[in-house]
């Protein structure tokens, strides 16, 4: 292994080796795992934080990338590195253990990063180097210290960065034939501040932005890498500065993805408030937009009180939800069950808005208390938060102690999830969202072999095998007759309603 050369009161970093790891995601709501093996894919999504952080460290070190969610590390990886670079939520706390342990017995030195450090350092004290809070601040910091040979445990660099500075990604350290989607970031921070969520603690009330020169970019190398599919903007609220998205961003993408004959299709996160302005619609849409996720939280107004979701209240959500759709969009949505506010009668509630809605893709979780949140804090204070949050909000479990009664929370959430998607009722709201949905065709459907692979799985899997092959079957031949257009869709969503339907399964 690469040593460093003392010269004086300097040490030289040159030559050194970086093996930076991605540690592995659980089975959950999200990861799609089930999914994923109808199109022969190994992971939902691109490890963005690690490549961003590739690009930041020397040019003259060698780097080399492991993803656990697509490969597997061997002890001769991290014995080839003098420093692995660790970088995890908090749904892959288990995984980062593993990795920081495997690390100490074989006496590689660590440099962890990213929400799970940055939100709870406790418990790490066998990493080498905690980089807290974001990269842009913390990298630079670490490896001037590196050269001087005074290189510190913790760094916890005050501020936010200016993203308009930040570097390119090292896509080149990636193999994405290996992922269903690619991620991308254009801002960071929330002007938003609901009780329940850390965003803002960790990136801040004012969203920064990067330039539309760097969008450009980035789209332009994925596109050179060979990249044809989904893009997945990982901004907490893409739609935070609706001003410079409506004159800058969204006008150069348009032109950009015309004249590229619309290669991708982008997803990303918004605010119920994007109903308000067509015009921001009407831009996203054109710019290839196909899905947005809304937090929608809850149909209760004094538990959108409660968590101060002030952009949600007083307003009629299902019929900004089709508005949305009839734009062009299809909607996710984020629901919880578990508010102090909330009464038995909650299930129901969400249960008929959802059906009602056609949001498919409804992820429904209890409650949890992260850290770094305001309801985190409070909960303390009123000595009820009963252990760390897992990072998985829908696997029947919670960190605090509700209000309700507690059996009655469980099988009322039990109950919901389990009649959301069950075949009869998951696939009348796919049905329901088709009828209301109104995409704009910008390109002519690309066929490949991993679509036309899935299609085959999927009528094996879900049409001869599966419990739900008669609502399979019926969904195929009324979208095949009535909405022929939205064919690939109703096959799409069959897949996910089978992974959706083995998570739960497998929680329970």
């Amino acid at each position: 292994m690469n040593k460093p050369q003392i010269h004086g009161n300097t040490v030289v970093t040159e030559g050194k080796r970086a093996l930076l790891v991605y540690p592995c995601f659980p089975k959950t709501f999200w990861s799609f795992d089930y999914a994923l093996k109808f199109i022969s894919k190994k992971s939902g999504m691109t490890p963005l934080g690690l490549i961003t952080i590739a690009s930041m460290l020397p040019e003259t070190w060698e780097k080399k990338l492991i993803d656990l969610n697509t490969g597997r590390l061997r002890d001769r990886d991290i014995l080839w590195a003098d420093y692995v670079f660790i970088s995890a939520m908090d749904i892959q706390k288990e995984s980062a253990v593993d990795i920081i342990r495997r690390c100490k017995d074989l006496g590689v030195k660590t440099v962890a990063g990213g929400p799970l450090f940055s939100c709870d350092e406790s418990g790490f004290e066998d990493v080498d180097h905690l980089l807290l809070n974001e990269g842009e601040l913390t990298v630079p910091a670490f490896i001037a210290d590196l050269k001087t040979g005074g290189a510190k445990h913790i760094y916890n660099e005050e501020g936010y960065p200016d993203i308009s500075k930040s570097p390119l990604p090292s896509w080149e350290l990636l193999d994405l034939k290996k992922y269903a989607c690619v991620n991308i970031q254009y801002s960071r921070g929330c002007p938003y501040d609901c009780e329940f969520c850390n965003i803002t603690s960790l990136y801040g009330h004012t969203p920064r932005t990067k330039t539309k020169e760097q969008i450009l970019l980035e789209l332009e190398l994925i596109w050179k890498k060979g990249w044809r599919g989904g893009v997945f903007f990982v901004d907490d609220n893409f739609i935070g500065n609706r001003k410079k998205l409506k004159q800058e961003i969204l006008p150069a993408v348009i032109e950009w993805m015309e004249g590229k004959h619309h290669p991708f299709s982008f997803l990303t996160e918004v605010s119920i408030n994007i109903a308000d302005d067509e015009d921001l619609m009407r831009l996203m849409v054109r710019a290839g937009f196909k899905t947005v996720f809304i937090g929608i939280e809850t149909v209760d107004e004094s538990c959108l009180a409660e968590c101060n979701k002030v952009q949600n209240k007083n307003r009629d959500m299902l019929k900004c939800v089709k508005k949305i759709q009839n734009f062009g969009l299809q909607v996710q949505g984020g629901f919880i069950v578990g508010f102090d506010s909330d009464t038995p009668q909650i299930f129901d509630r969400m249960t008929k808005f959802i059906q009602d809605s056609g949001i498919v893709t409804a992820m429904v979780g209890l409650l949890n208390a992260p850290r770094k949140t305001q309801l985190y804090d409070r909960l303390n204070k009123e000595g009820r938060i009963s252990s760390d949050f897992n990072g998985d909000n829908t696997d029947l479990t919670t960190n605090i102690v509700p209000k309700m009664n507690m059996n009655t929370l469980m099988n009322g959430y039990k109950r919901m999830v389990y009649t959301l998607y069950s075949p009869q009722f998951y696939y009348r709201r796919v049905v329901n969202f088709l009828n209301e949905y109104k995409p704009v065709k910008l390109s002519k459907p690309r066929f490949s072999m991993s679509n036309f692979g899935a299609f085959m799985k999927a009528n094996l899997r879900l049409g001869f095998l599966g419990k739900e092959r008669k609502q399979y079957w019926a969904l195929l031949f009324w979208s095949l007759f009535k909405k022929p257009a939205s064919f690939p869709m109703a096959i799409t969503f069959s897949i996910y309603g089978f992974h959706f339907r083995k998570i739960f399964k497998q929680y329970a």
